[in-house]
């Protein structure tokens, strides 16, 4: 996005190293695994593209709707998938923020800092900030008790890692709202 070149930079790295993780995810035994993961690994190389600074590399004008296309076809996988399982409701969500974030970015000629017209915050960003701020707050709760409980049991593989998959979830959802932020 346009966030300042340090931070920029540690974003990317937090998003493409969980969407290497996730692609480890995918050699899971477990089939709701393997099908979560995917679309985890293409939102944390997704999020680490589009956060990598103005400055050292700005997108041609095709990469933005590219994004915006790939994310709804995307979206659209996850709302097909949310008829099994409720947790794809929020890959649905995350793909329309990544969506909303290419649109925004494709209207903004030129520039490296889109402005809103002086009128605050837009109602789009603000309510997908409140929801990954909330969802970052839930899954880090949600992830304490995980590590105890793990602990306890065998050594799972790495795709079967109940706790490291909540801790790469957790990160997308920091690294979302840091994009956002960063608009």
């Amino acid at each position: 996005m346009h966030a300042p070149a340090s931070p920029g930079w540690l974003l990317v790295a937090v998003c493409a190293a969980t969407g290497a993780y996730c692609l480890l995810r995918m050699r899971s035994g477990v089939e709701e695994q393997r099908r979560a993961a995917g679309g985890e690994a293409l939102m944390g190389f997704g999020m680490a593209a589009m956060a990598v600074p103005a400055g050292v590399f700005t997108p041609p004008a095709w990469a933005w709707p590219a994004y915006a296309a790939v994310f709804a076809a995307a979206g659209l996988r996850a709302l097909w998938a949310a008829r099994r399982d409720a947790h794809h409701l929020h890959h649905l969500v995350g793909t329309a923020a990544m969506v909303y974030m290419a649109v925004v970015m494709a209207s903004s000629p030129g520039s490296h800092h889109h402005e809103h017209g002086g009128s605050g915050l837009p109602l789009v960003t603000g309510a997908l900030l409140l929801y990954f701020t909330g969802y970052v707050l839930l899954s880090g709760v949600r992830l304490v008790p995980a590590g105890a409980a793990s602990a306890a049991g065998g050594a799972p593989g790495w795709g079967d890692r109940p706790e490291l998959a909540r801790a790469c979830r957790l990160s997308m959802g920091i690294g979302m709202v840091a994009m956002l932020l960063a608009m």
